[in-house]
């Protein structure tokens, strides 16, 4: 056990350890969530300990839940009561083990399930990504997106509307899910289109393709472009574009695209010619730090992230229960220049349309957890 993380509560009745603050997400299944919970029952007068799970979906400020609005909606809330003990708790796992040494005879381990058969946690809910809509430089307060966290509360009872729990009774930790890759990676798509022009009843003939569906984010993204010139007309560069479309869905049927990459190759095609060539891109969120509403991969504080993950959906998964859905495709332009009066035209003779089919997702190889213990 590398690094421990607690949240102690106000009053110091209790503490929240965790060993790590990232989960996956393997599509198949997540990752159980499991810690430990230190108890001074001295201070508890008469009340019970609780922790919950929750997958909330923030779309406003902070600051306007003082007059009284909340612009944060639970998606699912899972709880457990720790103190007393009640019923029998599974097996200890290795990190729990490590945590209670920490904590002493008054450490109470938790374990946050998925099951597919019992469907502890609803399934669609535990299957959500934790992203983040990119604010701009001058917002303040938490960004609009899709978080997990883990709390510890004393009170009477586990959920009851009329009991309002003082923040000294509570301590909390974020927690990030995050998905990898599937073990089978499939072909990346093609696609092709014919373009004629006027004056001219021959047309530019465009294919572009990539090698696989998948790519790690910061990997290279070979695109391979063959074009066919059968016209007069010279084809004087090529654009490449990189889009990711977020699909906002709990609130409101929201979808929009930013492009994420944008390069131009000067290539010239000239008339009764063609060309075979491959063009390496890199979409990365460095080059994009200023877009607001941009998707991003949820973080911890406030360490660098990624461009957000795919979104890979089990089938018969209910989509509407995502949050938010991200996805890619890449476009390839041509300018094709016609001279004299008609001056140049830009067609499109391609575009890699299917989203799904190229995925950006994170690597395990590249997970760091570089949270930081009082988030």
């Amino acid at each position: 056990l590398c690094r421990v993380y607690k949240k102690t509560s106000g009053n110091e009745s209790i503490a929240l350890y965790l060993g790590k603050r990232d989960f996956v997400d393997h599509v198949e299944s997540v990752d159980i969530v499991d810690g430990v919970i230190k108890v001074d029952p001295a201070e508890l007068e008469g009340r019970k300990v609780w922790v919950y799970l929750a997958c909330a979906f923030r779309y406003g400020s902070d600051d306007l839940d003082v007059i009284g609005l909340s612009f944060r909606k639970d998606i699912w809330v899972k709880r457990i009561q720790i103190y007393p003990v009640v019923g029998t708790n599974p097996a200890n796992t290795p990190m729990q083990e490590a945590l209670l040494k920490k904590c002493g005879d008054q450490g109470h381990p938790f374990t946050f399930t998925v099951n597919f058969v019992t469907m502890d946690i609803p399934i669609q809910g535990m299957h959500i990504l934790d992203f983040g809509l990119q604010p701009a430089p001058e917002d303040a307060g938490k960004s609009c997106g899709v978080d997990y966290e883990v709390k510890a509360y004393i009170a009477n009872e586990a959920d009851d509307p009329d009991e309002k729990i003082s923040k000294k009774d509570t301590c909390r930790l974020i927690i990030r899910k995050i998905q990898f890759a599937p073990g089978k990676v499939g072909a990346g798509p093609k696609a092709d289109i014919s373009k004629n022009f006027m004056m001219s009843d021959k047309p530019v003939h465009l294919e572009a393709s990539i090698e696989k569906e998948l790519y790690f984010h910061g990997d290279p993204i070979p695109v391979n472009v063959k074009i066919n010139n059968e016209t007069t007309k010279v084809v004087k560069k090529i654009k490449i574009t990189v889009e990711q479309t977020t699909e906002v869905l709990l609130y409101q049927s929201d979808k929009y695209s930013k492009t994420v990459l944008t390069e131009e190759f000067a290539e010239e095609i000239k008339g009764e010619s063609t060309l075979e060539k491959t063009f390496t891109v890199i979409p990365l969120l460095s080059n994009n730090k200023e877009k607001r509403g941009l998707a991003v991969d949820g973080r911890l504080k406030d360490e660098d992230t990624n461009l957000a993950s795919t979104t890979i959906i089990r089938p018969g998964m209910d989509k509407g229960m995502q949050g938010i859905m991200v996805s890619y495709k890449i476009k390839v332009n041509l300018l094709v220049s016609s001279g004299g009066l008609l001056g140049g035209l830009t067609a499109r003779p391609c575009v890699i349309t299917p989203a799904q089919d190229l995925h950006l997702i994170s690597s395990p190889a590249g997970l760091s957890d570089t949270s930081h213990p009082d988030n």
